[in-house]
């Protein structure tokens, strides 16, 4: 990976800031605009069955436009909300770790509370 994720916020803030449009982004509208965003990217999946690979040049394409568009609104709402984003992703790492133990995680999908030592009943 290129630029750090301090040079890609300085970045995308500069391009936000160039265009004057940061008086449009508000915490509210900026998890909007993601949600929005993730469900473009959801919708390139839309009736595919049970193919879900990305397996068309078209589809990795759009795939890569609408997660650059998440991505980019939520650096966007992180930073505007005085976020250290490697901060708050690596908490959430340590947090995910205790929850889902990977000797006891491995190949499963439950929920962490499937994982808790009393099997998630306290």
């Amino acid at each position: 990976m290129s630029d750090s994720i301090k040079e890609l916020t300085e970045k995308i803030v500069a391009f936000r800031d160039a265009r004057n449009w940061k008086q449009f982004h508000n915490p509210k509208d900026m998890a909007i605009s993601i949600s929005l965003e993730a469900a473009e990217l959801l919708e390139i999946f839309q009736w595919s069955g049970s193919d879900t690979e990305v397996d068309t040049d078209k589809k990795i394409v759009k795939v890569r436009e609408e997660l650059a568009d998440v991505l980019i609104y939520a650096f966007l709402l992180g930073n505007d909300l005085g976020l250290d984003i490697a901060e708050i992703v690596s908490s959430k790492l340590d947090e995910n770790s205790r929850k889902y133990p990977a000797d006891k995680a491995y190949g499963r999908a439950d929920k962490y509370t499937a994982y808790a030592e009393d099997g998630g009943k306290g």
